[in-house]
């Protein structure tokens, strides 16, 4: 495989992840995820910013990438490495569930580290995410994702994520651009 075929791939691979992590920012509000308790610290589980709404309307758009991946891309990807269309509405389920559950983890261990809400932590608001998505999907996607893969995935994540902030900052959907 050249690279840039592994580049093409491990995208359309990712993009349920993608769309988990960003949809939150357009749908989310209401109820907070931790219902305003705090941990043994005295700070608050994850804060305000995570809300019900936007974990699972995550989820579903990370659904309903991989049923869109479905459709149009039979023969690419995930039927390559033995799955079949259905492996891709699985992968987002697993895929949005791993970025919703990190996204959590990222804003827990925030609270933790006393970061307070909308303030920046460089690796934990890029990655954690990503990491955790890819720890899910590991049991369905382990012969299709190589280590160069990962690698490559990390690096394209942390600018685009950086870049789309800084865009949602810019257009009014974020209060700070991170």
């Amino acid at each position: 495989m050249d690279v840039l075929q592994m580049m093409a791939q491990a995208v359309i691979f990712i993009l349920p992840s993608y769309f988990a992590n960003s949809i939150p920012v357009l749908l989310g509000g209401g109820a907070a995820i931790d219902g305003g308790r705090k941990f043994s610290d005295g700070n608050r589980l994850f804060g305000d910013g995570k809300t019900i709404r936007g974990f699972f309307a995550g989820i579903f758009a990370a659904l309903l990438v991989g049923s869109i991946q479905a459709v149009f891309l039979p023969g690419t990807a995930w039927d390559i490495y033995g799955g079949n269309p259905h492996t891709y509405v699985y992968a987002g389920l697993l895929l949005g569930t791993g970025t919703m559950i990190g996204d959590l983890a990222g804003s827990f261990i925030k609270r933790r580290q006393g970061v307070a809400r909308g303030k920046q932590s460089v690796i934990l608001d890029q990655l954690t995410f990503l990491f955790v998505a890819l720890a899910f999907a590991y049991p369905i996607a382990s012969r299709m994702i190589t280590i160069e893969a990962v690698v490559f995935l990390f690096i394209l994540t942390y600018f685009a994520h950086v870049a789309a902030n800084v865009l949602a900052h810019k257009w009014g959907l974020k209060k700070v651009p991170w």
